[in-house]
């Protein structure tokens, strides 16, 4: 598992323009991924920001971060021993790049080998019963030893005990702040065994002490990242379940450790057997579910697409604009039927949703749907 992965990767320039554009405000996964499509590189999409924030509406342009900014990430990044690692990129996780709208510049400490390795999630409850580690440590021990990957959060309890049971055969540590905050505080000494032997990664900026707003977001990394997930002990509107829950909508398999109705920490996972998830009382029901997935390669494609041609489409003028607000609203809607509904071209509707999503004023869904945000922008 030492053996580097060879293939196309950015330059200082482009890496540093990315991790510039990646880090300003209202720029997420899916705009940054329009800008480059539409404007060829994030060197020339940072230009263009303010302007297409006030299009939106915003009311106040956000702060791009400056060069020396984003250098001192890096160098922090440097100085910890971890590197940013681009989607197109061959250290970055395969599996990743099937989820919708991957993060396009991941913090990697470790191995990068290890994400070549058909990855399987364990999640669970913090407040785990002893009964529940020594199930998550032993799952995770015979995954690990049949040659998968062990993908996890790193929080107390089930994830501590995944973790723990695949450090001798590669395991990827999710963090929700930087990578050189470890939460809990507690297993920093995890995290180091782990960049050790396998690989920490986090989406949030060197020096990010997480929020609550955050570990979904690392959750939804804990599911893309593996084939399917496995919750061991998860009270009903446990972070365990959103996690199952992201995993279902990218179309990974969901397993569940069936546990005593009389314990709260089994409501969540009966709950999801109940909706079908694979019941699991040992690491080969994991495996045989698993077994035809792991001969699939993760998607060989470009990490954006060829920028569209808009030479022949005028941009989008205020009628424009209004006439895709107007179709828009609380509720999630695809963005093919705003563009039936409104009979606009697809490149304008595309450019008056970006220019939204700059200004604070979009929120996107599973499935590339799209809804508008109320309030100020």
């Amino acid at each position: 598992m030492s053996e580097p992965a060879a293939g196309p990767r950015l330059s200082d320039r482009q890496r540093l323009s990315w991790l510039r554009l990646i880090r300003t405000q209202n720029v997420g996964p899916a705009s940054f991924r329009d800008l480059i499509n539409r404007f060829g590189s994030a060197e020339v999409a940072l230009e263009i920001l303010p302007e297409l924030m006030i299009s939106g509406g915003a009311s106040r342009i956000a702060r791009i971060p400056s060069i020396a900014e984003a250098e001192a990430e890096l160098e922090a990044a440097r100085r910890a021993g971890a590197r940013f690692v681009g989607i197109g990129e061959p250290d970055y996780p395969p599996m990743l790049r099937s989820m919708d709208n991957p993060p396009p510049l991941l913090a990697v400490k470790g191995n990068a080998a290890v994400f070549r390795l058909p990855g399987i999630a364990i999640v669970g409850a913090r407040n785990a019963s002893l009964a529940g580690i020594k199930m998550a440590r032993m799952l995770a021990t015979d995954l690990g030893g049949d040659g998968y990957g062990i993908v996890s959060g790193l929080a107390r309890g089930i994830d501590t005990a995944a973790h723990q049971g695949s450090l001798a055969t590669g395991t990827i540590g999710v963090l929700a702040g930087g990578l050189d905050l470890p939460y809990p505080p507690e297993n920093a000494g995890l995290c180091d065994e782990i960049a050790g032997r396998g690989a920490i990664i986090s989406e949030m900026p060197f020096g990010w002490q997480p929020r609550a707003q955050d570990f979904p977001r690392r959750n939804r990394l804990v599911a893309g990242a593996a084939l399917g997930l496995v919750v061991i002990e998860a009270a009903q509107r446990s972070g365990s379940l959103i996690s199952a829950r992201l995993a279902g909508e990218m179309g990974r398999l969901v397993f569940a450790v069936p546990g005593s109705p009389l314990d709260p920490r089994a409501a969540g996972t009966n709950g999801l057997l109940k909706d079908g998830a694979t019941l699991v009382t040992e690491a080969s029901d994991i495996a045989r579910a698993i077994a035809p997935l792991t001969g699939m390669r993760a998607p060989e494609v470009p990490p954006f697409e060829e920028p569209p041609d808009f030479s022949a489409t005028p941009p989008p003028g205020e009628s424009d604009r209004a006439k895709v607000i107007e179709a828009l609203g609380p509720t999630p809607v695809a963005i093919d039927e705003i563009i039936r509904h409104t009979g606009l071209h697809p490149a304008q509707v595309f450019m008056v949703l970006l220019e939204l999503d700059l200004a604070g004023r979009l929120d996107r869904h599973a499935g590339g749907n799209v809804s508008l945000l109320f309030g100020d922008g």
